[in-house]
């Protein structure tokens, strides 16, 4: 909403006293950025010739999207482009809001214009917004009524619809390194009001690193459930391992199965598998089941890879896949592990080729461009007189009546002259099946 002009809000819209804000806000929200120069991390975006920067330093910006993991400072870099370029600011969250909920956002969008303010509206987890949600946002855009900033875990390209996603432009921000964690930290401890009435020492700050796994708000409020545990005489606030142990009472994998390390992780897998190093592949097996992803989405995976990868190089791989797919279906964890890590060293190890992907790949491309070549007449289906006298099915060659049931034909489209889209390679079963193809169709297959 559009604060009163008697009240001043702070930079997150506030207008409660110092004190209530640290009375109810967690650590996360009281020590977010005031400005860019104390953002830690995305230098490629906030760094002297970052784009965000120039778009600040211009006056103008664009509708945007920021996609990136947990805690890598999306929500931040909204909130301080609304400040720093003093427009009014809203804020939805897609988890929890619908239709009414964005019109009522453009409609205060559109006071503030009538106040000669411009608005920024902020769409938290953008991609949960179905596509009538997402459309209504569009016309908002055009008429330059907001700029849209929305933040998403997902990869835009498959979650934001297209009109909506030619709008904006698309900026990744990347999983914070530990000296950026570590920089937030001492940051907080520093500026804190808390920290800085009673200071804390924290002696093992490498486990609160390595537990946060780049995402600040995790390390935060890692931090301040830990200092809830220490003893309330000044003296002794030393933060020690024992105490985030007992806070958090185990270190949580790294591994979000709904953000982009969900994506990386599978893709990780998905490489070591096709490079046939099946250690590499165990390893981010074991990572993503230690993580808690769902048996069958990796085995599904071990379908597709087993046709798009190894193909008739080894033809017995789609049939393991499946079984492995239909084991772990009807097995569960933990057991299924077993099964998926039986599948996987087969499939790494298995000699590859990717024809039958490279195939069908170019035959469509092929067959969107020719969609008016027509069906010859000899390949052509006669199940009626008429259609026999209109010359279907006349000079077919039943190849099961020629030796070797073959004889040399026509299958192509009128006018098309014959392509190879299937180039089998020289490993496992293909050397053979690239022998007899090039002993039947020599002329397409010698190169």
């Amino acid at each position: 909403m559009i604060p009163d002009d008697n009240i001043q809000p702070d930079l997150f819209g506030f207008s409660s006293t110092f004190e209530t804000k640290d009375s109810f806000q967690p650590l996360a929200e009281r020590v977010r950025p005031h400005s860019l120069n104390d953002i830690a991390g995305q230098e490629h975006l906030v760094g002297l010739n970052g784009p965000l920067r120039n778009f600040i330093a211009s006056g103008k910006m664009p509708s945007m999207i920021f996609w990136g993991p947990p805690g890598s400072g999306k929500t931040t870099l909204a909130v301080l482009c609304a400040a720093s370029l003093n427009c009014h600011f809203e804020q939805l969250s897609a988890i929890d809001s619908g239709v009414k909920d964005v019109r009522k956002a453009l409609d205060n969008a559109e006071k503030a214009r009538r106040q000669g303010k411009r608005s920024i509206l902020f769409i938290d987890e953008i991609h949960r917004f179905n596509k009538g949600q997402q459309d209504t946002l569009l016309h908002a855009i055009e008429q330059g009524l907001i700029i849209l900033i929305g933040a998403t875990t997902e990869n835009p390209s498959f979650e934001v619809n297209g009109a909506l996603l030619s709008r904006m432009q698309v900026y990744i921000l990347k999983p914070l390194t530990p000296d950026h964690i570590e920089a937030v930290i001492q940051r907080a401890l520093k500026e804190d009001a808390l920290f800085r009435e009673h200071p804390v020492e924290i002696t093992d700050i490498e486990f609160l690193l390595q537990f946060s796994g780049g995402d600040a708000r995790k390390a935060l409020n890692a931090l301040e459930a830990a200092i809830s545990l220490l003893p309330n005489d000044p003296a002794r606030r030393v933060l020690k391992r024992e105490h985030f142990e007992a806070a958090l009472q185990h270190k949580a994998p790294i591994y979000d199965k709904g953000g982009e390390n969900h994506y990386d992780t599978i893709s990780a897998f998905i490489k070591s598998m096709r490079g046939s190093d099946p250690d590499a592949a165990l390893f981010w097996l074991a990572r993503m089941i230690e993580g808690g992803e769902d048996p069958k989405f990796i085995a599904r995976r071990m379908v597709i890879f087993a046709s798009e990868d190894i193909g008739n190089a080894d033809p017995y791989a789609i049939t393991l896949a499946i079984s492995v797919f239909q084991a772990v279906a009807m097995i569960g964890m933990p057991e299924a592990r077993i099964n998926l890590a039986q599948g996987v060293t087969y499939l790494a190890s298995a000699p590859k080729s990717n024809a039958s992907y490279q195939g069908i790949n170019e035959a469509m491309s092929d067959a969107k461009a020719m969609q008016e070549r027509s069906v010859p007449f000899h390949l052509r289906n006669a199940p009626t007189k008429l259609m026999k006298n209109e010359g279907y099915g006349a000079d077919y060659r039943y190849p099961h009546s020629y030796p070797d049931h073959f004889i040399t034909q026509h299958y192509f489209p009128d006018g098309v002259e014959p392509k190879a889209y299937y180039r089998p390679g020289d490993e496992g079963r293909e050397k053979y099946i690239r022998e007899r193809l090039t002993r039947l169709w020599n002329e397409r297959y010698i190169s």
